[in-house]
């Protein structure tokens, strides 16, 4: 997969899905929703580890710096 994610990027994804944990853990989200929330930070974490969105891609949107 071609990288089209920036730092930035990355670190927010992370940021959020660690929230998202949290929230999670804590119990202040639960049920249905708990489990769509842990599974977005699940592919939130994901696509940061690999530098690479799926939707990025499909829309054509690239926030990685370009090397000179």
């Amino acid at each position: 997969m071609k990288k089209n994610m920036g730092g930035a990027d990355r670190i927010i994804r992370l940021i959020i899905a660690a929230v998202i944990g949290y929230l999670y853990y804590n119990g202040t989200i639960a049920g249905t929703l708990g489990y769509v929330l842990l599974a977005v930070a699940a592919i939130f974490t994901l696509t940061a580890l690999i530098s690479s969105c799926p939707l990025y891609s499909i829309f054509g949107i690239n926030t990685c710096k370009v090397k000179s």
